[in-house]
């Protein structure tokens, strides 16, 4: 009975926030099956919850379906070209008059990025605020200024899932200064 009662305790512990984080890795090839638009409308709304510096809420979210445009985006983009095989890729734009823009753009993008893994749909986080096509993308989407490209979010239901190393947790943490590891 013992036993029981342990498995029962780590059962109420577990955490499906860690869960979903610990198992979601990058996805660059995707099976050819359509994003539901209730997944696509629940990415839209864990984005737009995401946390903002002074709640500015300084973003415009956007989701790419249509071939033509998967395919010149994926022109565009340098290290993207596979969204040109994505069922969908989500756009995340920033207002650049907003102080945090990009921070809070960031937390957006990992929202959504997350709520797709708890759907079961890969994705892979594309840049976008420093590279050279944001112009040219926001141009594409017809994204009206002050908005900015801060990432690209290719997604769908993955065909093809790799597992690089990581880290160990030893290696890129401390406690109160640099070099301590101790509790």
């Amino acid at each position: 009975m013992c036993w029981v009662n342990a498995l029962l305790q780590q059962m109420c512990t577990m955490n499906l926030g860690s869960t979903l984080i610990k198992s979601r890795r990058s996805v660059r090839k995707y099976q050819n099956t359509p994003v539901s638009d209730v997944v696509i409308k629940e990415v839209f709304e864990c984005a737009r919850l995401a946390p903002s510096a002074r709640n500015s809420q300084p973003w415009i979210f956007g989701a790419i379906r249509d071939k033509e445009m998967l395919n010149a985006i994926a022109k565009l983009a340098d290290n993207g070209v596979f969204i040109a095989d994505a069922p969908i890729c989500f756009a995340v734009f920033g207002d650049v008059n907003q102080t945090y823009y990009l921070e809070d753009c960031c937390a957006a993008t990992e929202n959504m990025i997350i709520c797709l893994q708890g759907h079961g749909i890969g994705s892979c986080w594309v840049a976008g605020d420093k590279k050279g096509y944001v112009d040219a993308v926001t141009s594409l989407l017809k994204v009206p200024e002050p908005y900015k490209l801060v990432s690209l979010i290719p997604a769908g239901v993955p065909a093809e899932i790799s597992s690089p190393p990581k880290k160990a947790v030893e290696d890129v943490t401390f406690f109160e200064v640099w070099g301590d590891s101790k509790k």
